[in-house]
């Protein structure tokens, strides 16, 4: 079986059932939403850092922690990988511009 977002997924579930003390998903999840999110932006900055710096190595590290993190946000924020690819497909039925342009203005 090949790695993949689900299989991040699941082990991110699986995880959030142990102890702290044990997982480092779960003393994430532990923090709430403000910590997951800020540990999210953090990882963030450093894949752009590492994309503008031209440090492919450090981007695809950097761009692991992105995937990690985002997917424990999203549990925290009671949301799924399922429900961010529902929208990503919703999303694709037209373009880009398209789909921007009929965003709400905020």
């Amino acid at each position: 079986m090949a790695f993949d977002l689900t299989t991040l997924e699941a082990t991110i579930a699986a995880r959030a059932s142990s102890s702290a003390e044990k997982s480092y998903t779960k003393s994430l999840l532990d923090g709430g939403v403000a910590r997951c999110a800020r540990k999210f932006g953090e990882e963030a900055l450093e894949t752009v850092i590492a994309a503008v710096e031209g440090d492919r190595d450090a981007l695809i590290k950097e761009s692991g922690d992105v995937l990690f993190h985002l997917l424990v946000l999203l549990r925290a924020g009671g949301a799924g990988l399922a429900d961010v690819l529902a929208e990503l497909e919703k999303r694709s039925a037209r373009s880009g511009h398209e789909e921007k342009a009929s965003r709400p203005k905020v």
